[in-house]
This record gives C-alpha cells, structure tokens and sequence, in this order.
C-alpha cells in the first residue's frame, strides 16, 4: 500500500524520465495511469461538479499542482455561482505534505476543499491493482 500522493508524484517522475529517454510507450502508459488516478481518486461530483484535472506540464515529483472548481448552492438549494481553485502540493516534514488552495475563499469554501484533497491524496492504495486497472 503506498499513499495516493505519493503514486502520483512517481508517476510525474517515470513520465519525466521516459521523456529524457524517448521511451513514447511507457511515457503513454504512465500518463494513461496518472490521468486515471486522478479521476478516480480526487474529488469530483459533491460540488466538484467539473471534477478534477493535474497541470502535468507545472507539476513535478515535489510539487503537484490541481486544478477544481466548486459549483456554490445559496440557501435555498439553488445553483448560485462558481468559484475556481489550484490545489498545489508540496512535501513537508511534519505533516507529509502541505496542501494550498488557490482562489476566492467564498462561504469559507478553501476549508472544505483543503479537507477533501487532502483525505483524497492521503489515502492507501494497491499501486499494483491501480497499475492493472488503468490498462498499463
């Protein structure tokens, strides 16, 4: 088991490498896994209603960066707004990483959003089956 943001900051690495290398098949292959995790495991749906993308190109092994938005409701139930965010991730020492999230901090929304990547990116996977299941 191996924590979500972990797997995918060695996949920014492997992707880096295949490219240096010119290894297009496995660059293809890491990219197609690293795009798969990201869907599957960040928020999306739940107010994330356009879900999750990564910035690869900004992204690397020590620093991921996110982009989200969050479809706000008023307190009627109704559809009121968007607001757009980075969620940027970086090591840290004592917590294991360090969550930023970019963006209008509307209804104290940042909070909630800090909350849900970091449970997300936090979590314990099976690298191998996520390997399998991404068809790599």
């Amino acid at each position: 088991m191996e924590k979500l943001y972990r797997t995918i900051s060695g996949l920014i690495s492997a992707r880096a490498n295949c490219e240096k290398t010119g290894n297009r098949e496995w660059f293809v292959r890491h990219s197609k896994r690293l795009l798969a995790l990201v869907k599957d495991k960040l928020p999306s749906g739940s107010g994330f209603d356009s879900g999750t993308t990564i910035d690869v190109e900004r992204s690397t092994p020590e620093r991921l960066v996110f982009s989200t938005s969050y479809h706000h409701m008023n307190q009627g139930g109704m559809y009121d707004g968007w607001t757009e965010h980075e969620v940027i991730v970086t090591p840290s020492l004592h917590h294991g990483i360090s969550v930023r999230i970019t963006g209008r901090d509307r209804n104290q929304i940042k909070d909630f959003i800090h909350e849900s990547f970091r449970a997300a990116l936090t979590d314990d996977i099976d690298p191998a089956r996520e390997f399998a299941q991404a068809g790599a």
